[in-house]
């Protein structure tokens, strides 16, 4: 496969300009209609947040799994992460329509949002999970846009960049909640990845070669089931209310304590064959977890 270099588009005139549209009314914010642009695959690279909702959208990699919305699909990309269009050819044969609203750092610089923005965790998503709005939930986020593009065409004055700010907030925190419902609504497709991850981990610790492999990581598994760490830390605390850390950990000692029970390795041996580069850290690590040193919880077997 040939590798082609990520288009870098480094400001919402550029994108403009490359896109066949007027020039933006503020250079540092922009909502286009989506319906208007041409097509344009190939990879991509922004400057600046994207927020869209698009239909008869074009297959991106953008999910990793079957949807059950029909509605609009919402979409989150922060600076610097990679879009790749494969192909508008595929697209789903209703008219393309929506929006995408364009925020250059600068826009927020300085501003609550600027010290609030990374707690969105779904800009980390983008390539792995979109949301899927209910009609209602739509008309919601529609009616924040229309207003934050009205915002943009009036007379730019100094209470615009607040309002749009706070408007932007609004459609970010209905946003946060429409995901939260995402992981409920869609209970089914949820638990599996919740079981596809005991698997990847079960497999993981079954490995003959854990000493040179070490502990598994968030970044590892997360890899492995083709989503981010954070979706994969969220839909865990939604399910579980533990993180994809504290499972792994969770995992960890029960092997240990399987060890421990069964065996007559040494407590070095148990920490090396469970991926540990230090017996030290793995003893802390279990006292933390059960209040017990690893010998303490061996001797009640004895």
């Amino acid at each position: 496969m040939t590798y082609t270099k990520p288009a870098r588009i480094k400001s919402i005139s550029e994108f403009h300009r490359l896109r066949g549209l007027p020039q933006p009314e503020h250079p540092l914010i922009s909502v286009v209609d989506y319906g208007k642009l041409e097509p344009a695959p190939g990879s991509f690279v922004f400057d600046y947040y994207t927020i869209s909702l698009k239909r008869g959208v074009s297959k991106m990699l953008y999910g990793q799994q079957q949807y059950d919305f029909d509605n609009g699909i919402l979409f989150f990309l922060a600076p610097n992460q990679v879009l790749r269009v494969l192909s508008e050819e595929e697209a789903v044969s209703q008219e393309r329509s929506g929006w995408l609203l364009l925020i250059h750092p600068d826009f927020i610089w300085n501003t609550s949002l600027a010290k609030n923005i990374s707690k969105y965790e779904f800009f980390d998503y983008s390539v792995n999970e979109a949301l899927f709005l209910s009609e209602k939930e739509e008309d919601i986020i529609n009616s924040i846009v229309r207003n934050i593009g009205q915002e943009c065409q009036t007379n730019i004055d100094k209470f615009s960049q607040n309002i749009i700010i706070s408007q932007i907030e609004t459609l970010l925190n209905y946003s946060e909640r429409f995901y939260q419902r995402q992981f409920i609504t869609r209970k089914i497709s949820s638990h599996e990845s919740l079981d596809r991850f005991e698997n990847v981990l079960d497999e993981y610790f079954r490995r003959s070669d854990l000493i040179d492999a070490g502990l598994p990581s968030v970044q590892q598994l997360a890899e492995t089931l083709n989503t981010s760490p954070k979706y994969l830390t969220t839909l865990l605390k939604v399910l579980t209310g533990q993180s994809a850390q504290q499972h792994i950990h969770e995992k960890l000692i029960e092997k240990a304590k399987e060890r421990l029970s069964t065996t007559d390795l040494s407590v070095s041996e148990i920490a090396y064959g469970l991926g540990f580069e230090h017996p030290q850290s793995f003893s802390k690590l279990f006292k933390n977890k059960t209040n017990q040193s690893p010998m303490e919880f061996r001797e009640q077997f004895n």
